[in-house]
């Protein structure tokens, strides 16, 4: 296996596995499956931001899973913090690719400079809540009943991992981290 930003080849196997996690789980909270041309625009708004979009795959180039993550927030005040997403293929899920996708993209976040990832996760998803705290994300909080899929009522659960514990906030208007408050 191996892990790598994703590109245009990547495109069909992405849209796969969001389709399916759409249609079969509770995963993602939408209900009606994208086409390519849905993802291709994805993934050139996350390059526009300069947010990664990673690819796990075979040998053969088959998209075995995928990983990325956006702003968390649209205000100033949350530009340190970001929340992420992880899809492996059904056929693939509990072969650790979920874990080798987290890793690369944690790092990702630190390289550039994100303090705090967070994880907004149906609260049933036990394996997705168990891969998390494997990592170090913490359980903050739950919001029971903010969504509904397949007839149910779903409940919210968010975690977050501080990606830099040393770090101290900058000033309003600067953009690097490390800034001191005045």
């Amino acid at each position: 296996m191996d892990i790598r930003d994703a590109g245009s080849a990547d495109i069909d196997g992405i849209t796969a596995i969001y389709n399916d996690a759409v249609e079969h789980t509770t995963a993602i909270w939408n209900e009606v499956p994208v086409d390519a041309a849905d993802r291709s625009e994805w993934l050139a708004a996350r390059r526009r931001l300069g947010y990664p979009v990673l690819v796990a795959v075979d040998e053969t180039g088959r998209v075995l899973g995928y990983a990325s993550f956006g702003d968390w927030r649209a205000f100033d005040g949350y530009r340190h913090t970001v929340e992420h997403s992880v899809y492996v293929r059904a056929d693939q899920r509990g072969n650790g690719i979920g874990t080798a996708l987290m890793l690369v993209l944690i790092e990702r976040a630190r390289q550039i400079g994100k303090h705090v990832m967070v994880a907004a996760v149906e609260a049933g998803n036990l394996g997705s809540i168990r891969l998390h705290e494997k990592l170090g994300f913490e359980r903050v909080g739950l919001l029971p009943q903010v969504g509904t899929k397949f007839g149910s009522w779903l409940d919210l659960a968010f975690l977050q991992l501080t990606l830099d514990q040393d770090a101290v906030a900058d000033r309003p208007g600067e953009t690097g981290p490390g800034r001191e408050i005045g």
